[in-house]
């Protein structure tokens, strides 16, 4: 699942771009303090005390299906009853963990595939929408695309952000492609969180099968994506406010995102970046953001370089490159 096609089109005019496929990792996320809050108020009463024996227990194993195993401690602390619902799903995490071990070689273990997958399904029937998940992209990468998919159903049912996402990606990619239930699943996932979702929704709003569509909304998503550290849409985020597409335009705005997106290494951004810090006399910077993009393979940079270069003398050349030498991309969060 790693080419799929997205919009806008490469081919299309616009400026933003689109998003390889890439690897798709379990998201965890805290519910700890929900499970904690749903518990009745204390009584000093002993005829009124609260029964948890007597709670839904499919429910809670339902919302703790995709619980790391932090949060799955916390919630067997809150009584007995739910700490032995929740012991299939606490099995689960272990097998999860070793199936993890097996799949990258990790702890002393060598690489095995197939245990891998076996640990993950395993966790998976106990419960685990994260297992499901893993197991689901171990299918992906085998070829076996509707094993994939049908994991990726159940923990995306289970409120897995990362499984809701898979969907709405692979959704996407079908041929032909359906729209309808990538967007249901992708917002999903992007209300949950997801920034690669987040990312994702906003290039189908952008532009549908060419046709351009809710910019204002799509430039939201652009904005919590970037936000949440997403560095495609930083750099989608800063063309919204310098064209002033679906954000009003603000070339402050602009140059912060852009900036912050050539920061993390996102070779357009360094270039443009690069361009803008020449525009305005900053020869030192903007010949180091223009190598950075050169070296990351932005062939329309090495030109602007070597104009900028022509204007620096031997020993300030030496010191940019030694600067682009020493770079290093910031963490995308």
């Amino acid at each position: 699942m790693k080419k799929h096609v997205t919009w806008p089109h490469i081919s299309s005019p616009s400026p933003f771009s689109s998003l390889p496929f890439s690897n798709f990792t379990a998201s965890q996320f805290s519910a700890a303090k929900h499970a904690r809050s749903s518990r009745p108020p204390p009584s000093t009463s002993a005829s009124t005390a609260p029964d948890f024996s007597s709670l839904p227990y499919d429910i809670l194993i339902k919302i703790a299906a995709s619980f790391d195993l932090p949060n799955l401690r916390a919630v067997s602390l809150v009584c007995r009853s739910w700490s032995e619902a929740v012991r299939p799903l606490r099995e689960a995490m272990m097998l999860l963990q070793w199936g993890k071990r097996f799949k990258h070689g990790r702890g002393g273990i060598r690489q095995n595939a197939e245990k891998a997958l076996e640990s993950f399904l395993k966790a998976a029937a106990r419960g685990s929408a994260l297992a499901m998940v893993d197991a689901g992209l171990m299918y992906w990468e085998m070829g076996e695309k509707d094993m994939a998919v049908e994991l990726y159903l159940k923990a995306a049912e289970l409120g897995n952000h990362a499984a809701q996402c898979n969907l709405g990606l692979f959704y996407l990619q079908a041929e032909p492609p359906n729209t309808e239930l990538a967007l249901k699943w992708l917002y999903k996932a992007s209300i949950g969180g997801n920034v690669r979702s987040q990312y994702q929704l906003a290039l189908c709003l952008h532009r549908r099968g060419g046709v351009r569509s809710n910019m204002k909304e799509a430039a939201k998503w652009y904005l919590k994506a970037a936000e949440g550290g997403y560095v495609r849409a930083m750099y989608n985020t800063s063309l919204c406010y310098s064209f002033g597409e679906g954000l009003a335009h603000s070339r402050q705005q602009a140059r912060k995102w852009m900036k912050r997106a050539a920061d993390r290494g996102h070779r357009k951004a360094q270039f443009e970046h690069g361009l803008a810090l020449f525009s305005e006399g900053d020869m030192m910077k903007a010949v180091v953001y223009l190598e950075l993009a050169t070296r990351a393979g932005e062939t329309g940079a090495a030109h602007i370089k070597s104009l900028v270069l022509n204007r620096l003398s031997a020993a300030s050349h030496d010191h940019a490159m030694c600067l682009a030498d020493s770079w290093r991309a910031l963490p995308s969060s």
